[in-house]
């Protein structure tokens, strides 16, 4: 990938904190639900879903990265949990987009700048994911 299409909050090497709110808000889910709305994602966008940071660590968590100050615009159900301007500090690891960036990585790939996961897809997906009924 052209380095030149990195946003610039993606480190030149390894792993950088970035506050949320800032550059991107983030939508945070756990283990394979998580995984799961990456699928329907790529899926649903013809395998671009937008940038997504994967913890392969503990509790396998899937960050949704999406554009500044839009976390607060959906009722996030339970499961989902929500990184954006807030009155306290939250950071969210972002990874290099090539070399040794474990526990993180871009399971969909590096980021383009300008880019982000659609916000209103990304709410519906999340939605229907975690409010099936058991067993169902």
């Amino acid at each position: 990938m052209n380095s030149e299409k990195l946003p610039d909050w993606v480190p030149a090497s390894g792993v950088q904190l970035r506050l949320t709110g800032v550059h991107f808000d983030a939508v945070r889910v756990r283990g394979v639900r998580g995984e799961a709305v990456l699928h329907h994602l790529v899926y649903a966008t013809g395998g671009h879903p937008g940038p997504v940071v994967r913890e392969m660590w503990r509790g396998r968590w899937s960050y949704f990265l999406i554009p500044p100050g839009t976390s607060k615009d959906h009722p996030w159900p339970p499961g989902a949990a929500t990184f954006g301007p807030c009155a306290r500090d939250q950071y969210v690891g972002v990874p290099a987009a090539h070399g040794n960036t474990y526990p993180l990585s871009w399971p969909a790939g590096p980021p383009v700048a300008g880019e982000f996961v659609d916000p209103e897809l990304l709410f519906a997906v999340v939605t229907a994911q975690l409010c099936v009924a058991p067993g169902g």
